[in-house]
């Protein structure tokens, strides 16, 4: 069996945990679809990030494609947290960056990735 370690990176509000949330069902790994709204996002378990509706803390989830066991690594998009997302750099293997566009810049859209590094 391959194994992917896939992390979801991007500003806050882009959608990460949704997105993440949608394949976990998709995928049939979850028997309801998670909400970050409502607080039952599979990955948001902290209270802290149920009451505020924001990653506080990077989190995994584990999805079966065929012969592919996929270990996402949801992580938060706020600038105060990017320890975080250093930390789950090391792990990762391959990364998807959304951003969404209408809301103009953000505090962390000047931010690059060199390394594992914020540069």
């Amino acid at each position: 069996m391959k194994i992917l370690n896939l992390g979801f990176l991007a500003h806050a509000d882009a959608g990460k945990t949704t997105t993440v949330e949608r394949l976990l069902y998709l995928a049939g790994e979850t028997r309801s679809l998670g909400s970050v709204d409502a607080g039952s996002a599979k990955t948001d378990w902290l209270s802290v990030e149920r009451e505020r509706g924001i990653s506080v803390k990077s989190a995994s989830a584990r999805l079966s494609v065929g012969e592919v066991t996929i270990n996402i690594v949801d992580t938060p998009g706020h600038a105060e947290f990017v320890g975080e997302v250093e930390r789950a750099l090391s792990v990762l293997d391959a990364a998807v960056n959304s951003r969404v566009g209408g809301g103009g810049r953000t505090g962390s859209d000047g931010a690059i990735l060199v390394g594992g590094k914020v540069a």
